[in-house]
């Protein structure tokens, strides 16, 4: 095995929770790469020391530009806002080190497209994290879809919904204003990206968005707080998308439903470990979905766990992450989700926003390799 130094950009919720799946991932995973956590940054000298210490890196620094540089530093993790990761993603490939980034990508979409050339241009592995996709149960259902289990796909259904800004009484926050802050910016990346992962490129769109609060204790939000999306799949396959921070009594609503010719698929990641299964086969009076409990026979599960139906959690989502940002540095290849995929759910926002103001069904252009 070998060590590789790991540098953390940002210490807060998704710092925290890079930094222990990059300390946890060797043991889960056995993995040829066994990551050394070199030196966070943070927006200061005193916050980066703080994190430095609760989560176990060498050194810490308040600049991120001097961790990018440092040489020690061999591959970096982007956990700060998103007006940030263009900027570093750019610095650490221009020094020839990988970069993971949280996302959305960028903060708009000629931010990701800049990033996807970079990254292209350097020809150096690089991932964005969308963790809900890789929960043991999302992948099972993408080799269920894979072998045809529920025939042709004819419509899928999905939502991220929470209800963190549901209450009109809660002040306004960094949340509440600038655009990539909105639902848009925050909840709908992972819906997207799993409606892609499942059904592949979407064609067109018609959208609708909206601010539910438009104030918060006299500050006006600028931003939005939900949003339907109509899609049309380029396999063509209906669907429709719903994303809210609004949605009362939701906590973690990524969900979605699958429709084919010869069964379906239901998933709500509230209950993550398990999959409702329906076969259309067998007699009528019989016929009802199957709930699967999640275990050692599905993807990434055994690592964690030997017992099916015991369960995995959000932590270990970020932890198969690591194991695969580190698989892509030891091959030298890109493995998913690259940057590419995260220009192609920029572009579906972007797409969707263009809809919304026209009022009408829009042409989403579709992201192929080489092209941006």
């Amino acid at each position: 095995m070998t060590e590789i130094g790991i540098g953390l950009v940002g210490g807060g919720y998704m710092g925290k929770a890079h930094a222990v799946a990059m300390a946890s991932v060797g043991a889960v995973f056995d993995t040829t790469l066994r990551p050394r956590l070199e030196m966070i940054a943070a927006s200061s000298d005193a916050s980066a020391e703080r994190y430095r210490a609760a989560y176990g890196f060498a050194r810490a620094t308040g600049d991120w530009h001097s961790l990018v540089a440092d040489p020690r530093v061999e591959a970096v993790v982007i956990a700060s806002p998103q007006t940030t990761h263009r900027a570093i993603a750019e610095a650490a490939f221009s020094l020839g080190k990988p970069v993971f980034c949280e996302k959305p990508l960028g903060a708009s979409l000629e931010d990701a497209q800049a990033m996807v050339a970079a990254a292209e241009a350097a020809g150096l592995p690089n991932m964005i994290g969308f963790n809900y996709v890789r929960t043991p149960a999302t992948q099972f259902v993408r080799q269920l879809l894979a072998e045809g289990a529920i025939g042709d796909v004819t419509w899928f259904c999905g939502e991220h919904t929470e209800d963190f800004l549901a209450d009109p009484d809660e002040p306004a926050n960094w949340r509440t204003t600038g655009r990539a802050n909105g639902c848009m910016g925050d909840l709908a990346p992972h819906m997207i990206n799993c409606a892609l992962a499942l059904m592949g490129p979407m064609a067109e769109v018609s959208a609708a968005i909206e601010t539910v609060h438009k104030s918060r204790g006299g500050v006006a939000v600028d931003n939005d707080d939900h949003a339907q999306m109509m899609v049309r799949f380029a396999n063509g396959a209906m669907g429709h998308l719903y994303f809210s921070r609004t949605a009362t009594g939701r906590k973690m609503g990524y969900a979605y439903e699958i429709h084919g010719t010869k069964g379906a698929i239901r998933f709500d990641q509230e209950d993550q470990n398990a999959v409702h299964l329906y076969r259309a086969e067998g007699p009528e009076a019989t016929r009802g979905f199957v709930k699967i409990l999640i275990g050692p026979e599905h993807p990434d599960y055994l690592p964690f766990c030997q017992g099916p139906g015991h369960g995995t959690g959000y932590q270990d989502q970020i932890i198969i992450e690591a194991r695969d940002f580190l698989r892509a540095i030891e091959i030298g290849q890109p493995v998913w989700p690259t940057f590419r995929d995260g220009l192609a759910v920029s572009r579906v926002i972007d797409t969707a926003f263009m809809a919304a103001e026209c009022g009408g069904w829009t042409s989403i252009p579709l992201v192929g390799k080489g092209k941006s």
